[in-house]
């Protein structure tokens, strides 16, 4: 089992910045890709960043150019959020995805971009 606890969203006017911040514990050594997605009301769960474990990464359009992602040695993984727009505006979540193809998930974060 792993335990994903994500912090850091929050309330943020357009063109400014947060940091996410996700913790994985307990049978973390077996993870190789940690990722952020979002929810959106009435919208379906959509990837934002993933690092795999061999440090490649991918993001969603949208958020390319914006947002970056990082990993620790200690399965932390951040994401760096820039020029915030209201359409970033969603439930954030981090996911541990495991090398026996189990995938975990955070609780969620609360990101809402306004003026």
């Amino acid at each position: 089992q792993v335990q994903v606890v994500e912090s850091g969203g929050g309330l943020v006017q357009p063109g400014g910045s947060l940091k996410l911040s996700c913790a994985a514990s307990g049978s973390s050594s077996s993870i190789f890709v940690m990722g952020w997605y979002r929810q959106a009301p009435g919208k379906q769960r959509e990837l934002v960043a993933a690092m795999h474990d061999k440090g490649n990464t991918n993001y969603a359009s949208s958020v390319k150019g914006r947002f970056t992602i990082s990993r620790d040695n200690e399965n932390r993984v951040y994401l760096q959020m820039n020029d915030l727009k209201t359409e970033d505006t969603a439930v954030y979540y981090c996911n541990a995805f495991t090398s026996r193809g189990s995938t975990f998930w955070g609780q969620g974060t609360q990101v809402t971009v306004s003026s």
